[in-house]
């Protein structure tokens, strides 16, 4: 048999005599869910409530059975809940004066309320501090509107303050959001501020603001609001305090002070204790066109004169810091025309009774037109003092009979006199003039005092700290009575010295430019835009015309270049322009007789006179001949080289089968040696020859396919098969086919290759890169080698230029490679760039048009 008890089950009937019994209960019965939402109310809880059990249901405790809410309620339900542990507590319920006893128990989802009215006699110790709760007695006594809420702004206690002032009973507030009351929820802006300063004190802070409440039609208030939080034993928000101080009076009062601030013709200013501005009257504002919110704290220094802000500071400072009395001029900037104009500020404290400063009165005056009269005087008073020490020039004045009588600052610091010295001396003066200027100064001077005319002399006065010289212009004019009598001289010395050099370097720099006009050999002209000005003889030997012809206009440098040269001579123009100076560059000009003179030109562009440029020309016609002699060589010997070097080749290659033949396999490596140098030599003459086709624009060209991809492949190859000490990477693909000819693109790409490895003799590897774009083909050629010098970059695509390096001139060539690859890279509409760094290696870039077949 199994010892198992069964199991009871609550059966209809009995859940019915459930129901009866705590029907029968004495007291009020609530059982809440973890919401504090009542789900069930005997009739003893109806008979508190006042209300129906259908009016109860759903609704939170708090909003349900308003006859019971209180601090010391909410407390119990919390600790209840937390523990877990039966609890009870005792207090008199705001509404029915009773006193109720409440025990608490936790059940399975909420708790069950057991409400027992009573006396206070039958009272026990409630689970909460009687020093902890607050009763709704002691809120009555205050006038200050004060509450208790839940952290989350629910009301549990009020005082009749607010709600006789807003005419509801205390049920309708009770167990709601106090946001939600009438006299909240009438203004929006006041209502954000309530729920933002609930939530802060949620989290454990004290806030205090401002705020506008409707109370009732026609009755508004303006608060002062701090809601402090309370917390419970185990530091957690217990509840919040609110406390609301009506400060409308005063409000009011401000208003009337400001009212009356706003009306005075000042600008009238009010400071916090601290010195802190806090307000501004409405011409202040308008004045300097800032808010009050702009301008509050110190916002208001951004008016000042950047030159009175520190001073101003430093004074106001000392006043907040002493209590005395401030006052001090400043200039404030109109905010609309920003102009700043003189305003005298004054400020004195407002105290408390126990004299504590309250707050700082402060106004600005406006005194712009009593500083401009004070300004004038000062400068009427002394206009001759202020011109005479403030020019440039050393001003003296001196009486009839040559004593000095003023002289300014400026005169005194360099001849190291003083009024004393000078106005007891007549000759004190002269020791400080040259010894050579000194007999025309008294001669020019002594004609003055005689005549009565001008005094102007060019003399040299010494410096008397560091004894220099130094040259002045002196001029000094009478002044006459109405009699004509002259009364005093007035005089001054303006320093020359600059202007002397000037001269100096002028002329001079004249006698430079009349022996460069004068030259035999720079030919030098004058043009303003086509025409040709001026010109020195050079110039005019050179090109055959005469100074007449000069003259009439009739040189003209446009009409005297070859249609050959003129695209080039139009592209020179254009860089002078943009420049201010232009590039030598060779071009051709057609004589008076018809003859071309090749000539090397440059030219600058004048600093004061744009319009007019001044052209250098040397005679280039001996270094022309003798690059035609060059090239007519060149080519001479590279076909006159050909044909021993085909015949050279043909017997190698002859003498090589009769060996094999003859089993004389021994003098094989000698045989390939000779080829190799035969080969090296075959390889120099066709790139003179082809140095010389270019010359004469005759390098032949075939048009074919040419599948880019492969022709680099096997280039490649070649390279890599030539020089086995480097590693050649390829990355990328073109994909690309071109119409040109095979072997004069191979030409291009094998000699960047070889070059790569040449000039990289230390590195392992060369790499070239293939790019293609929609319009273009890009390969690059990189290695890591000696590198180019900036400097000569653009030189290296020259014909027979080398690089005047120890370490390259010890590498084989004679300069000729590069200059063909730009020949052929040119021909097809291409361009080729260095990119260079000594020591690092140098990366070439051949960018072809593509086009496809």
């Amino acid at each position: 048999m199994s010892n198992t008890k069964p199991t009871k089950r609550l059966t209809p009937a009995s859940s019915e005599t459930l129901l009866t019994l705590l029907e029968t209960l004495p007291g009020a019965l609530f059982v809440v869910d973890d919401a504090a939402k009542i789900v069930y109310a005997n009739a003893s809880a109806q008979t508190i409530t006042g209300a129906t059990r259908e009016d109860v249901l759903g609704k939170p405790l708090w909003r349900g059975a308003p006859q019971l809410v209180s601090t010391a309620l909410y407390q119990a339900v919390q600790q209840t809940r937390q523990t877990q542990a039966p609890s009870e507590v005792e207090y008199v319920s705001p509404v029915t004066r009773t006193w109720l006893h409440v025990q608490l128990s936790p059940t399975v989802g909420g708790l069950m309320v057991q409400v027992h009215q009573g006396r206070a006699a039958a009272r026990r110790e409630a689970p909460v501090p009687q020093d902890e709760r607050l009763s709704i007695e002691d809120l009555n006594g205050l006038f200050s509107r004060i509450g208790v809420l839940t952290p989350e702004g629910i009301v549990l206690e009020i005082n009749e303050v607010p709600l006789a002032e807003a005419r509801v009973r205390r049920e309708e507030v009770i167990g709601y959001p106090l946001a939600e009351t009438r006299w909240w929820s009438c203004s929006p802006t006041s209502q954000e501020q309530l729920c933002a300063a609930i939530a802060r004190a949620s989290r454990g802070e004290t806030v205090r603001f401002e705020a506008v409440v409707h109370l009732r039609e026609g009755l508004d208030r303006h608060l002062e609001v701090v809601i402090t939080p309370h917390r419970d034993a185990d530091h957690h928000i217990a509840y919040l305090i609110i406390a609301g101080i009506d400060i409308t009076e005063r409000k009011r009062a401000e208003a009337e002070l400001h009212a009356l601030i706003d009306a005075i013709p000042q600008l009238v200013w009010i400071t916090r204790p601290d010195g802190s501005h806090d307000s501004f009257n409405q011409r202040w504002r308008d004045y300097t066109g800032l808010s009050t919110a702009e301008a509050q704290g110190e916002g208001w220094m951004q008016c000042l004169h950047p030159e009175d802000r520190s001073r101003v500071r430093s004074a106001w400072q000392h006043a907040v810091q002493t209590g005395g009395g401030y006052e001090t001029e400043l200039r404030l900037r109109q905010g609309t025309t920003g102009e700043y104009r003189w305003f005298l500020a004054r400020a004195m404290p407002a105290r408390g009774e126990t004299g504590q400063i309250l707050k700082w009165f402060g106004t600005s005056t406006d005194i712009e037109e009593q500083k401009r009269v004070e300004q004038q005087l000062k400068e009427s008073q002394e206009s001759l003092r202020v011109l005479a020490e403030t020019v440039p020039q050393q001003v003296w004045v001196r009486r009839p009979d040559g004593l000095y009588e003023y002289t300014n600052q400026r005169w005194r610091d360099y001849t190291g006199l003083t009024l004393e010295h000078i106005q007891n001396d007549r000759r004190v003066h002269l020791q400080f003039i040259h010894p050579d200027d000194q007999d025309g100064h008294l001669v020019h001077m002594q004609h003055a005092l005689d005549t009565g005319a001008m005094f102007e002399y060019e003399q040299r006065l010494k410096q008397c700290q560091t004894g220099e010289y130094r040259w002045f212009l002196s001029r000094a004019m009478p002044m006459r009575d109405e009699a004509g009598q002259i009364l005093k001289w007035f005089g001054t010395n303006t320093d020359i010295e600059e202007q002397k050099r000037t001269e100096e370097a002028l002329r001079q720099s004249q006698e430079r430019v009349n022996v460069l006009m004068n030259s035999s050999i720079i030919g030098i002209f004058f043009a303003e835009d086509e025409q040709v000005v001026e010109a020195n003889e050079t110039y005019l030997r050179m090109t055959g015309y005469s100074r007449e012809d000069l003259c009439e206009g009739r040189m003209n440098w446009l009409h005297m270049t070859p249609p050959e040269y003129l695209a080039r001579t139009l592209e020179a123009q254009q860089e002078l322009a943009t420049q201010q100076s232009l590039t030598p560059y060779e071009k051709e000009y057609v004589c008076k007789d018809g003859s071309c003179l090749p000539v090397l030109v440059g030219g600058v562009i004048l600093e004061h006179h744009p319009l007019q440029a001044i052209g250098f020309v040397l005679d280039n016609s001996a270094r022309k001949e003798l690059e035609q002699r060059k090239d007519d060589f060149i080519s001479m010997a590279s076909h006159e080289l050909r044909n021993p070097l085909t015949a050279l080749k043909l017997h190698t290659t002859l003498l090589h089968r009769q060996l094999a033949k003859q089993g004389l396999q021994g003098s094989a490596p000698a045989l390939s040696s000779m080829e190799t140098q035969i080969n090296k030599v075959t390889r120099l003459v066709e790139e003179l020859l082809d140095v010389s086709k270019i010359q004469a624009g005759r390098l032949e060209y075939v048009w074919e396919t040419v599948d880019l991809d492969a022709l680099l492949r096997e280039i490649t190859d070649t390279v890599q098969q030539t020089h086995p000490s480097h590693r050649i990477l390829v990355r990328g693909a073109v994909q690309t086919s071109l119409m040109a000819d095979r072997d004069r693109l191979g030409q291009v790409f094998t000699n960047l290759l070889s070059n790569a490895v040449k000039y990289s003799p230390s590195a392992e590897a060369v790499e070239m890169d293939l790019s293609t774009s929609a319009e273009t083909v890009t390969i690059r050629v990189q290695d890591h080698g000696l590198g180019i010098p900036r400097e000569k970059r653009d030189k290296i695509f020259d014909r027979f230029y080398r690089v005047a390096d120890p370490r390259q001139k010890a590498i084989p060539g004679l300069g000729m490679g590069l200059y063909i690859v730009a020949e052929i890279v040119k021909h097809y509409g291409g361009t080729i760039t260095v990119e260079s760094e000594p020591g690092k290696g140098s990366t070439f870039q051949v960018m072809l048009p593509r086009k496809r077949t």
